[in-house]
């Protein structure tokens, strides 16, 4: 079973909205800190938003400041992206990923955004 499986994907119009789910389907990074990434066509991976293992948002990368937004429910092992105001510039595979040791591990498949213009 993989251990984090994301979901929420999908085709919106520009200024449209999605939230994105990051699934611990083993209950075992409730005490880790968890980020999503993105990687767009013909670009490397890039860190989006980052959130401590207590569910303060940590970092977020200038582009998506003011619309996206970071949170988890440990409760249901669940770790979210909010994204509002979304741009065709959004359009990528987000993924998400545990922190250990100062490196990411545990990535996700992937789950596919796609906004049109």
């Amino acid at each position: 079973q993989v251990p984090l499986v994301e979901s929420g994907g999908g085709l919106v119009q520009a200024g449209g909205s999605l939230r994105l789910s990051c699934l611990d389907t083993k209950r075992t990074f409730g005490n880790y800190n968890m980020a999503w990434f993105r990687e767009a066509p013909g670009r490397e991976r890039e860190f989006v938003a980052g959130i401590s293992w207590s569910g303060d948002p940590t970092s977020v990368i200038d582009s998506v400041k003011g619309r996206f937004t970071i949170s988890r429910d440990d409760a249901k092992s669940t770790m979210y992206l909010q994204m509002n105001s979304l741009k065709p510039e959004d359009t990528a595979v987000y993924s998400c990923a545990v922190e250990m040791g100062g490196m990411y591990h545990y990535w996700g498949p992937g789950t596919q955004v796609t906004v049109s213009s």
